[in-house]
C-alpha cells in the first residue's frame, strides 16, 4: 500500500536559516566535516577553499578528507589544510576499503566531533552554506538528530546543459522504492544525497552498508532510530556534479535497490556492511584492556 507524497511530512529548512555566523554563535556541540574522496582533484581544492575558513570562524572544529586517489587529490587537500587519511589505513583489520559506505564508516575512527557532516567531494557548485546549513540544526541547543540535503540537480554532459535532469537513480529507483516500502520517508526529495549531518551518537548506532547503498540505508536506519521528528531536510538550492553515462548507472541503482529491500526484510541483510561503530569501538577497548 502506498500513499501520495506529502512534502510537509518532514521539516524543511532553507540553508539561509543557519548562516555561518549564527552557527558559530549558537552551537553547543563540536563539529567535524568529512569528505570521502576518490580521484577528485578537479573539485577538492575549490570545495576546501570554502570549508577551511569556517574553522577559523568558529563554525566547525575539524576537516577530514579520507582519500583513495591516484590523481593527487590527497596532496591538494593536505595543502589546503585538511587532515588527510588513506582510507585503507583506517581500521586496517577490515582489509581493503569496499566502497563509499566503508570509507565513511572507517572515517568515524578519526572524526572527533559531537556532530559529523559528510559531504561529497565532486560538487562543482559548492559554498560554505553546504556546511552551515546542514550542521546548524544539529549542533544547536534544540538539535535535530540528522539533516539531509536536497537541491535542484541540473543536467550537464557533452556540452548539453539543462536546468533539471540530474539525479536519475534517485528518481527512477530510490524515490519509488521508498514510496512502496517506506512511505513515511517518501517525502525526502534527495534520499541519495551524500550531504548530511548527524549526531555522532546516532551514527555510532547504525550499520553502514559498504557501497552506494549507504545513503538510503542510513536514512532508513536513522528514521527507525529517532523517528521523523528527529530528521530535517535542508534546501541547499543547487548541486552540480559530473554525470555518468546511463550505461554506468545500473550497478548504482542495483546497490540502492538491494539496500532498501534488505532494510524492508525482503532481501537478506548484506554481508557487505560494517557493524555499528559504537559496538566496534567498545570491542576494541575491551580487547586493549585485556591485553
Amino acid at each position: 500500500m502506498t500513499r501520495a507524497l506529502n512534502w510537509d511530512d518532514v521539516p524543511i529548512l532553507h540553508h539561509t536559516a543557519h548562516p555561518p555566523a549564527r552557527v558559530a554563535a549558537e552551537r553547543v556541540r563540536s563539529i567535524s566535516v568529512c569528505l570521502p574522496a576518490r580521484d577528485e582533484a578537479a573539485t577538492i581544492g575549490t570545495i576546501l577553499a570554502d570549508i577551511m575558513p569556517l574553522r577559523e570562524q568558529g563554525v566547525i572544529d575539524q576537516v577530514v578528507v579520507v582519500d583513495d586517489s591516484s590523481d593527487g587529490t590527497g596532496e591538494i587537500a593536505a595543502a589546503a589544510g585538511a587532515e588527510v587519511y588513506d582510507q585503507s589505513s583506517l581500521m586496517p583489520s577490515y582489509g581493503p576499503v569496499d566502497g563509499k559506505g566503508d570509507a565513511m564508516w572507517r572515517a568515524l575512527s578519526v572524526l572527533e566531533g559531537d556532530v559529523v557532516c559528510f559531504l561529497d567531494a565532486d560538487s562543482e557548485q559548492f559554498g560554505p552554506h553546504y556546511v552551515s546549513g546542514l550542521v546548524g540544526p544539529v549542533a544547536g541547543p534544540a538539535g535535530a538528530h540528522l539533516t539531509k540535503a536536497f537541491y535542484r540537480r541540473p543536467w550537464s554532459m557533452s556540452g548539453v546543459e539543462l536546468p533539471e535532469g540530474g539525479g536519475r537513480v534517485t528518481e527512477l529507483t530510490a524515490r519509488p522504492v521508498l514510496e512502496r516500502f517506506f512511505p513515511e520517508l517518501a517525502s525526502f526529495r534527495q534520499p541519495l544525497a551524500g550531504e548530511l549531518a548527524a549526531r555522532r551518537e546516532l551514527l555510532d548506532e547504525l550499520a553502514f552498508i559498504c557501497g552506494y547503498g549507504v545513503d538510503i540505508a542510513l536514512l532508513i536506519d536513522a528514521w527507525r532510530a529517532v523517528g521523523l521528528s528527529g530528521l530535517v531536510q535542508v534546501d541547499l538550492d543547487v548541486r552540480q556534479n559530473r554525470h555518468r553515462p546511463l550505461s554506468e548507472l545500473s550497478p548504482m541503482a542495483g546497490a540502492v535497490l538491494d539496500a532498501a529491500l534488505s532494510r524492508a526484510g525482503i532481501l537478506p541483510l548484506s554481508a557487505a556492511q560494517r557493524p555499528p561503530f559504537g559496538e566496534t569501538r567498545s570491542a576494541l577497548s575491551a580487547a586493549a584492556t585485556r591485553a
